[in-house]
């Protein structure tokens, strides 16, 4: 590396533009990012007019997100973002819809929208509520049809038909009793016999229930995002009845919104304090044949209510035959913060407790309905499970 390209990479990182000899390798380009970056990360002490701070229009937020994005690439992008919205104070600049119009899109952000919504104006809502709608539609589309394929147990792989649905077509053994078709100039074999899966019928009182329930304090904001998206992919799906339940020290039960996830999000409440025990408890009271129930509990398990009334009643759960799982996350780095004693508390009842990513929510709950032993499911993909205090 030259000696000029070591001062300017210097100078980017210090936040400075002169090398002190009066000359800067800095090109115009540089300039410009280094400019981007002093806006949120410098003191603001250098005497210069206009820096320290990202200023009070939208129009002048909109120009510093332009360069940021200009600059880097998007996991960047949503770091700085979420630098700003701490550092700076923005949270009040999405209350602008010129703002919201800027502004990459990801989870974290919905679940900032999510819960400003309350204060919004009404000017800001629809704006709002079109930034949710479009990272919801690309988060079913990348999770819905993996969760569709790992939950829809309602085929009866004992019996086969010539005449399958698309979705229940055999591939291995209709191309195994397609290759005499192969055309090498395609290089594929052209399917005139289908072999697939019989549907099995099922009857409302034969399936798997699953409930999740979401804790939704300020802490696992992401966790109810994802898990409003699962539970509206899973209400889709005629195999299991789903139902959705959000708390804090308050309970929300979204099942009849699960249509429309954006809805569904519109409808939590983030923030306040946590109160578990009054949620399962709801829960318990809904459960009507405990051995086709599965509760997930999505929580940090910071309880603001009874503790051991919580335990009690999570045992009385196991021990009826609900599938007891506890999800200390639901988010994309995997890794959780929560109260070590009660999950440790939690884990000795014999229930799975542990911190979950999207992608393998889906094989998580395959593996719940088939009622296997989820603590090796986890172990065999090195997911660190909490351990019993015993």
């Amino acid at each position: 590396m030259s000696e000029d390209e070591r001062r300017r990479r210097w100078m980017l990182a210090l936040g400075v533009e002169d090398g002190g000899d009066g000359a800067s390798p800095l090109s115009e380009s540089d300039c410009r990012l280094s400019d981007a970056l002093s806006a949120l990360y410098g003191d603001g002490e250098d005497g210069r007019k206009g820096r320290g701070g990202l200023g009070g229009s939208a129009p002048r937020v909109a120009k510093w997100l332009g360069d940021i994005r200009q600059f880097f690439p998007t996991p960047v992008v949503q770091v700085i973002q979420k630098d700003a919205f701490e550092r700076k104070g923005l949270r009040q600049m999405l209350l602008e819809p010129e703002f919201l119009a800027t502004v990459e899109a990801d989870v974290g952000l919905v679940a900032d929208l999510v819960a400003l919504r309350g204060v919004m104006p009404d000017r800001t809502r629809d704006t709002a509520r079109a930034v949710i709608a479009k990272v919801v539609a690309e988060l079913m589309t990348l999770l819905e049809a993996r969760t569709a394929n790992a939950i829809r147990g309602a085929l009866d792989r004992s019996r086969r038909t010539n005449r399958p649905r698309f979705a229940d077509i055999d591939w291995p053994r209709t191309i195994h009793a397609n290759l005499a078709t192969y055309q090498p100039m395609h290089r594929t074999v052209v399917p005139e016999r289908l072999i697939g899966f019989v549907r099995r019928q099922r009857r409302i009182v034969d399936l798997d229930e699953v409930i999740l329930c979401v804790d939704q304090s300020g802490s696992m904001a992401t966790s109810v995002v994802y898990a409003s998206i699962f539970a509206a992919v899973m209400a889709s799906l005629p195999v299991v009845a789903t139902r959705l339940v959000c708390f804090d020290t308050a309970i929300v039960d979204l099942t009849e919104e699960l249509a429309d996830p954006v809805e569904v999000l519109f409808g939590v409440q983030l923030g306040g304090g946590t109160d578990i025990n009054r949620a399962v408890a709801y829960c318990e009271d809904r459960i009507e044949r405990p051995a086709k129930a599965h509760l997930v509990l999505i929580t940090d398990l910071y309880e603001g209510g009874d503790a051991d009334a919580l335990v009690d009643r999570l045992a009385r759960l196991t021990i009826s035959g609900v599938n007891v799982i506890v999800l200390l996350a639901l988010t994309d780095s995997g890794r959780p913060s929560y109260d070590p004693a009660l999950a440790a508390q939690v884990a000795a009842l014999g229930i799975p407790v542990f911190a979950c990513t999207p992608d393998q929510f889906p094989e998580l709950m395959a593996a719940a309905l088939r009622r296997e032993d989820v603590h090796g499911w986890a172990a065999d993909r090195d997911i660190k499970l909490v351990r019993s205090d015993a």
